[in-house]
């Protein structure tokens, strides 16, 4: 059985990564708004992935006998500038959602729950990859210039 502050924490989670979900939605719509298909494509299949993870870990809290809920989920922005600066907040908000998962690990060391505590390492290491993914994309785009960006927006869609 889960301990009640554990579930709490990772219900406070699957809030936040249902938020970054729609925040991802909105970067696509943006995306698809000024032409950039491909990049709008990455983004809402990150905005998928951003689901799957809330779902994974509701499924997770009921396996060990909790409750998962899902509380108000607050507005996200749908105001963007340029890819480069889109790109710069995905990446900023990547480090962030980290902080976010380090911060369930060391409440599960805490709580002496080994199985939530390694369920958990999955996501660090999947956000240690979206990190360094959002980080790749803004040091593509400042390479590419303005002459490469349709270029990178068309790789992008390849996802």
């Amino acid at each position: 059985m889960i301990s009640e502050k554990l579930q709490n924490a990772i219900n406070e989670q699957i809030i936040a990564e249902m938020w970054s979900a729609n925040l991802y939605l909105s970067m696509s719509f943006h995306f698809a708004k000024e032409g950039f298909s491909g990049f709008a494509h990455w983004m809402k299949k990150q905005s998928q992935e951003e689901l799957e993870h809330a779902y994974t870990m509701a499924d997770y809290i009921i396996k060990r006998n909790g409750t998962a809920k899902i509380d108000k989920i607050d507005v996200v922005p749908t105001g963007w500038g340029t890819p480069l600066e889109v790109f710069e907040h995905v990446y900023e908000h990547e480090r962030h959602i980290s902080k976010l998962i380090d911060n369930l690990v060391d409440l599960a060391h805490a709580e002496k729950d080994k199985a939530t505590q390694d369920f958990l390492w999955g996501f660090v290491r999947e956000q240690v990859e979206e990190e360094a993914t959002a980080l790749e994309v803004v040091d593509r785009i400042k390479k590419a210039g303005e002459a490469g960006i349709f270029f990178l927006d068309s790789q992008l869609g390849q996802r």
